[in-house]
């Protein structure tokens, strides 16, 4: 469970301030898919990052599974799975070295680790790449590696950044599908997309985020019917373009 209270971020440029975040707040849940869904630039990156604590917030509060990172980092870390934006791999390392180099800095048993390691492979159909080496993998190959490496100590809680981008139809469509077995787990996952149609498919909630800050918050039902649109790409624009919001 992940709950966010009011976040603020701040960033200082050349040409002056930025307020990347501004109030965002939401309520995550066990057992379901939380979806952020924003334009480029809305401030979704911002606030994941400062969920898995690479950032600490300006203003605000931040608690998974009640542990907040100011006082218990480290407790909140172990207690995510995160995929960020950036998700390079080793290259030089096979898959299994990657995801097994993990499973060792979480301080896990070399035991644990070779089951969590067969476990994931099964799920995200990966045991033929298992042991070659990452240099020349595909970005699909890559994604299911870093989500592997990510996922390896058991987390409660998920957080996948735009885990789609540039993978091909046949690996989006299996990622799907391991997304909805770890909600079928009773995890927590936060899911970031600009991508519609993938919001729609595999969120239980939505979080629409704009110009740093939630513009609406509920089912795609909610949200389609709170904007009067029959589609929820037309119900995003509008909210996107609305000065007040909307909040179920």
């Amino acid at each position: 469970m992940i709950d966010v209270t009011d976040l603020h971020k701040r960033f200082t440029t050349k040409t002056g301030t930025v307020h990347a975040v501004q109030g965002v707040g939401f309520h995550a849940r066990d057992g379901e898919i939380t979806g952020l869904l924003g334009p480029n630039g809305a401030g979704k990156t911002t606030t994941l990052r400062m969920l898995y604590t690479l950032m600490s917030p300006d203003a605000g509060r931040i608690a998974v599974d009640g542990f907040s990172p100011d006082t218990h980092a480290g407790d909140v870390r172990a207690r995510l799975g995160v995929l960020p934006d950036a998700r390079g791999v080793y290259k030089r390392l096979t898959a299994r070295e990657n995801i097994r180099y993990f499973g060792r800095l979480h301080g896990m048993t070399e035991a644990a680790i070779d089951q969590g390691i067969a476990r994931l492979a099964a799920s995200l159909g990966m045991e033929d790449i298992l042991d070659r080496q990452c240099e020349g993998f595909s970005q699909g190959q890559r994604t299911k590696t870093a989500i592997a490496r990510a996922l390896i100590h058991d987390p409660k809680n998920v957080i996948l950044d735009e885990p789609t981008n540039g993978l091909d139809v046949m690996t989006t469509r299996a990622l799907r599908e391991f997304l909805k077995q770890l909600k079928a787990e009773g995890r927590c996952v936060i899911f970031s997309s600009h991508i519609m149609q993938e919001v729609a498919a595999l969120c239980d909630r939505i979080v629409v985020i704009a110009h740093g800050k939630v513009m609406a918050d509920g089912t795609a039902d909610e949200l389609r019917a709170q904007t009067g649109e029959a589609n929820l790409e037309e119900a995003f624009v509008k909210i996107i373009g609305s000065e007040e919001g909307f909040h179920a």
